[in-house]
């Protein structure tokens, strides 16, 4: 099942990531589960950079579904230049979405995924209404 990128979105953070030995497979490319990890980081990145990261206290973003296409191959050694795009912020949601490239030809996306963000209070474990701030920022 392929999942589209809408083409309404918001450019939220950008980052680029080395490439590990490591994080290739057998089969000489990027292992799959590193897409979702290179995902994770920009992600996290950007939630520090606002501040609003999960700490068990609070309220912050919880990821609550995650997906991601494949398209072409990325091998070491290089760079993963990542694009995180927010959009679609509901009562407690809003959609991220990120497209991989290497960095030496960002033009070419070898893959693309996401997931929906949940505001969450840590302490009662329940989703509660995304901060006004936060709505803002991700509405495309």
């Amino acid at each position: 099942m392929k999942i589209a990128i809408p083409e309404r979105k918001k450019l939220v953070y950008e980052t680029r990531i080395a490439m590990r030995w490591g994080d290739m497979d057998a089969m000489g490319h990027l292992n799959n589960a590193n897409y979702f990890r290179y995902i994770e980081t920009a992600r996290v990145d950007w939630f520090q950079s606002l501040g609003c990261m999960a700490n068990g206290r609070g309220a912050g973003p919880l990821i609550v579904n995650a997906f991601c296409n494949f398209y072409a191959q990325l091998q070491y050694p290089g760079e993963v230049l990542v694009k995180l795009y927010a959009s679609d912020p509901g009562r407690t949601t809003f959609e991220s979405w990120a497209t991989l490239a290497r960095g030496d030809a960002p033009e070419v996306v070898c893959a693309e995924g996401g997931g929906t963000t949940m505001w969450v209070d840590y302490e009662v474990g329940r989703a509660t209404a995304l901060p006004d701030w936060m709505r803002a920022l991700v509405a495309a």
